[in-house]
């Protein structure tokens, strides 16, 4: 049979198969959009209707994002906010995103998901939890951007309940009440999210965080994400004031709330986990939740380093994040690999990592994250 394309003679095909077998001087075969075959310089290569000469590269699979504020783009290195940690980082730019509308959304959704293909990402999430009064429908504007580009989505219906007035950070005409989110959610999915194998656009709900929306918000968000077998995303303890913001207002650290709330289950995967114990690891691990690491974010507002290494041993799909980049500065995935990898040696040792551990993370952990094991994230046939 005569495949599509065939990429060959690759100095190395690193699968990120189930075996991480790496094949020199490899090939790839691609049929109708999937991969129909896979070899070493050895074996047979099929005839094919394109061939690409892959001498001297590395084939890997597509990089997977799975954390990301693009609308933040329009905000990147911002002077007023380049030395605040996180709440004041918010507070400074909230004034900015409430102009926030279709077309913004739409240029900064474009150039940002421009941005992650060209460092090798074939999909991305995105947290749009900013829905201003009279800015239209965002989430289909960046639907429609990642339609233009041909990037596989998985953006989530964000959501504030809580604005300045209610104890939270956002201003008033940034937040919506929770029926309104409730309702739009579920419009958000019935619209866009496409559940069949290899889908390109499929949809998750994202109450911002534990400090930004009501308690009751994120028990009936996890409740509609079970009855409309839709994916869970938040913020979850991000650094020390996050901690220590939940203990003061909620009586209880992050992790015992996210248990309180219904998320500590498998369709939740959480942006950041800089912040857990080892009892919250080993049980994140155990309900199978994933975790999108975001270091070059996480090093700029000084939030910690989170611990990669011991999630992973727990069980956690642990994926990459570039976060937005009014925060992290720019929205490459090897240079948030690379980061990844550092910082998980400065953490657990010189020998705790390396480039293996790092394209793991930013391939098969992020196909975990997304509920996507066997779809994505690996050069296998299927």
């Amino acid at each position: 049979m005569t495949a599509d394309l065939l990429i060959y003679n690759a100095r190395l095909v690193a699968t990120v198969d189930a075996d991480r077998q790496e094949l020199p001087g490899g090939w790839v075969a691609i049929t109708n959009g999937l991969i129909s075959g896979v070899g070493a310089s050895t074996d047979v290569m099929p005839e094919a209707s394109q061939r690409i000469d892959a001498s001297g590269c590395l084939v890997t699979p597509g990089l997977i994002n799975t954390h990301h504020h693009l609308y933040q783009n329009l905000t990147r290195a911002y002077p007023p906010m380049t030395s605040s940690p996180l709440f004041g980082w918010l507070q400074t730019l909230y004034p900015l995103w409430r102009a926030l509308d279709e077309e913004s959304a739409h240029v900064s959704a474009w150039i940002g998901l421009a941005e992650l293909a060209l460092s090798g990402c074939t999909t991305s999430t995105d947290h749009l939890y900013l829905h201003p009064r009279n800015g239209g429908d965002l989430l289909s504007a960046e639907i429609a951007a990642a339609k233009d580009l041909g990037i596989r989505f998985h953006p989530t219906r964000g959501s504030m309940s809580l604005s300045q007035k209610d104890g939270g950070l956002p201003p008033d005409d940034v937040v919506q009440e929770d029926d309104e989110i409730l309702a739009l959610s579920q419009v958000a999915v019935e619209r866009h999210h496409d559940r069949s194998f290899g889908a390109m656009t499929r949809i998750a709900l994202a109450p911002c965080s534990p400090f930004s929306v009501t308690k009751d918000l994120m028990i009936r968000s996890a409740e509609l994400a079970e009855k409309l077998d839709v994916r869970l995303h938040t913020h979850f303890a991000e650094n020390a004031e996050d901690d220590d913001f939940s203990i003061a207002t909620f009586g209880c650290r992050p992790f015992e709330y996210l248990k309180e709330v219904g998320w500590l289950s498998n369709r939740t995967w959480v942006a950041h986990c800089v912040m857990p114990n080892h009892d919250e690891i080993q049980a994140l691990g155990a309900a199978g939740i994933g975790a999108a690491h975001c270091p070059s974010s996480n090093l700029i507002l000084a939030s910690g380093i989170s611990p990669v290494i011991d999630l992973r041993a727990a069980g956690v799909h642990v994926g990459l994040g570039v976060d937005g980049s009014s925060s992290a500065d720019s929205a490459s995935l090897w240079l948030e690999a690379r980061q990844a990898m550092l910082l998980a040696k400065l953490k657990n040792g010189a020998d705790a990592a390396d480039a293996r551990m790092a394209l793991e993370v930013a391939t098969v952990g992020g196909a975990g994250c997304l509920g996507r094991l066997g779809e994505i994230g690996q050069i296998v046939v299927g």
